[in-house]
This record gives structure tokens, sequence and C-alpha cells, in this order.
């Protein structure tokens, strides 16, 4: 059994061993196969044998290996060797040998590059790229999107067929390409983000390891993008709302809403760093969605008590946030803001229409809101039934658990 820092080292080590490999051999199916055949010899041979020295080297070996064998049991078999790019050389044999065969840099963010491939759609890409540099899961990955787990399996699966029918090469992006799938790569960073910031599913409220790869990889995108407003921006939104982090938890891991946090737990320092980035975004050019999330943040992070939030301007900000990004979510975090300005019958008539919609009408949050307007309202009976369906809806423990109190406490 591996323990938990050798877990982390590998899941931080997958993404930089898949790219090294797509960089090199083109075929992401193949090398994705090898990679996981990889991390499975790991967790076989670890544990006994201790880790090696160079891990990263020990990985490209074994699933470049992998790849090898593949090959050549596909053209004895069937004459045909499309797994790879092309057919592995004596000499690329001969260099896999070395622990130093791929150079030793972290591919991770030439991955998120790469994987959004010129055939595919920005959804399609960006689902691939949250599996294999985010480790998601499916139903991780469907939640994010607000579709079906099932849908979700599909596109990803059409989404490789797709690459590897397209005839053109997965390699490093060129400058062009960077400034081309620049908007896909940073949707995948943010969505990433948002499953490390509040899991959808498991015990625990958050996943750490996702939250900080997230920010680490953005501040590598921000230096190879430094004038960039938007990945300032989306920089800046991480280091906001991840500057909460550890006041959003009690001592038991419960959550704890925003309007209970003991704000001197707030990491003071990521608060002015963020602030300074938003700042210097804002005058270089259009705004973007993530800019505008990110001043919503520091709205709330600059308020020295819950009363002193300003929800006038927060409800400004949603407002001029859907007129850039129409979605379900952004018109449910608008009526609470409409609540909070105008009282929570404002807020519940926002809501309402958004029962009817596909995406949000069995999403936890959905209810959540509108048990929590209920409950300003008075409406006891009305908050219970809604914090119980929330509960029943969610797939996270610590959520359903809140709830779950939320709904105790008014009975």
């Amino acid at each position: 059994m591996l323990d938990r820092a050798t877990q982390h080292q590998l899941r931080e080590l997958t993404p930089q061993v898949l790219g090294a490999l797509v960089r090199r051999y083109g075929n992401f199916a193949a090398c994705e196969d090898a990679v996981q055949e990889a991390l499975i010899a790991a967790a076989a041979q670890w544990p006994d044998k201790g880790a090696p020295d160079n891990p990263r080297g020990w990985l490209i070996r074994v699933a470049a290996r992998k790849l090898i064998d593949d090959v050549r049991s596909d053209v004895a078999r069937k004459n045909r060797e499309h797994l790879v790019v092309s057919a592995v050389s004596p000499e690329d044999q001969m260099a896999l040998s070395a622990a130093d065969a791929i150079p030793d840099h972290d591919d991770t963010l030439d991955l998120l590059f790469m994987c959004c491939h010129p055939s595919l759609t920005p959804p399609s890409a960006i689902a691939l790229t949250l599996r294999a540099v985010g480790g998601l899961t499916t139903p991780e990955i469907a939640a994010a999107f607000l579709v079906p787990e099932a849908t979700m399996g599909q596109r990803i699966s059409r989404a490789k067929q797709t690459i590897a029918d397209s005839g053109v090469a997965i390699e490093r992006p060129s400058d062009d390409d960077r400034r081309t799938r620049l908007a896909a790569v940073m949707h995948t960073l943010y969505l990433i983000f948002n499953e490390g910031y509040t899991t959808s599913s498991g015990p625990a409220l958050t996943r750490l390891d996702l939250a900080h790869e997230a920010i680490r990889l953005t501040r590598m995108l921000h230096r190879v993008a430094p004038d960039h407003a938007e990945v300032d921006g989306l920089l800046a939104l991480m280091l906001l709302t991840d500057a909460r982090r550890e006041a959003r938890t009690g001592s038991a891991g419960e959550l704890v809403p925003l309007d209970e946090q003991d704000r001197t737990r707030w990491d003071a320092a990521q608060i002015a760093e963020g602030t300074a980035l938003i700042a210097a975004a804002f005058p270089r050019g259009a705004v973007g969605p993530y800019q505008i999330q990110a001043a919503i943040a520091a709205c709330h992070d600059e308020a020295a008590t819950v009363d002193a939030t300003d929800w006038a301007e927060i409800r400004s900000l949603y407002g001029l946030l859907l007129r850039i990004e129409d979605s379900p979510m952004v018109r449910l975090n608008h009526a609470v803001a409409t609540a909070m300005v105008d009282g929570p019958a404002a807020g519940l008539s926002e809501v309402a229409p958004l029962a009817k919609d596909a995406r949000l009408k069995d999403h936890h949050r959905l209810h959540a809101v509108r048990a929590h307007l209920h409950e300003r309202a008075g409406d006891t009976a009305a908050a219970i039934s809604g914090y119980a369906k929330a509960a029943e809806l969610t797939s996270s423990i610590a959520e359903r658990d809140y709830l779950l109190m939320r709904a105790a406490r008014l009975r």
C-alpha cells in the first residue's frame, strides 16, 4: 500500500510522464494506457522495494517499454504500426533504456495545450484534458459540465478517437497554437481548481492536491503569458478564493459557510497578491469572466465583516458576468446577491425560472439556495424540505452533512 506522500507524488507525476510520452510518440490513447500500466507497476513494486531515485524516469521507462511491447505485438499479429506515430527504431529502444531518455522537465503545461487538439471542439478538448492532466474521474467531469455521467464518458471516448482519426500529430504547440488554445486551457485549469476547492463527491470538502496543482500550473501559464489580462484574472480568482480555504472547515472537517468563517484565518498574503493582480489586469483592455469573478472574490475578501460586504457591487458584477457568460450557475449566484440586497423574496423570484432549466433542476445547489432563501423569509417548512432535497442530491458527504444539519436546526 502506497503512503499518502507517494500517492500525491504519483498524481503529480502522471501528467508529466504522459506529456513526455505524447510529445515523443504522438498517440494519446496508447500513451495513456501505457502510463496507467506504469502506475500499476509502481503501486505493486514501490511499497516493497522503495521508490526509485528518479521516479519520473522510472515511470517513463516502464511506460515506454509498454508502448514498445504493444507495437511489437501489433506488428507481429496484424502487420500494422499505427499505435505510435512511427515504428520504434532500435535507437529509440536503446534510448529508452536510460532514465533520461526524455528530458527531465515538467511537461504538464505542454500537455494541457496538446490535449486542446485542433480536431476537437472546446468542450471535448476540455473534458479530455481534465481527465489526462487533472486526473478527474468521469463523474467529476460530468458534474463540472452539468451533464449525465454516461454522456461525458461518451464524449471523452469520442475525443480520443477523433484525435486518432484526424491524422494531425499531437506535438508541442507553437506560439500560434498556444494563442488559439489558451481559452480552453484556462477553462480547464478553472475547472480543476473548482473540483479541488469544493469536491463533487467523497468525504472531504476539498482536494488540496487538485487546488494547489491548478494554482501551480496557472502560475506557469502566467509566466508564459505575462501580459494576458484574463490569465491574470484566473490566477487572481484562484488566489482570492483559496485564501479562505483554512476557514472553510471546522475541527472535524465540517463545512463552515462564508458568513460564519473566522476571517482572521484567511491568508492575507494571497489576498494581497490576488488583489494586486486584478487591479493591474482591469486597465489593460477588454474585461473577461475570470477578471469579473476575481473582482467578486475580492469584494468578499476585502470585507472585514459579513455586514461590511458590498453586496450591491457583487450583484452588479454578476450582472456584468451574465452579459458575457449567461449560465444557470451565474444566474443562481446573481439571485443570491439580489436576495442580499433586496431581500429573500426578490431572490426567490429570480430563482424560480431556474427550476425549469434541465441543467440545474436536479442540482443540489439550486435546492440549497432556495432552502436558504426560504429560511431567511421565515418559511421553515419549505426550508427544511429544500435542505433535505439538496442533501439527497449531493454526492459530497461534507456538503450533505452540512445541509442535513441546517434542516435539523429548523425542526
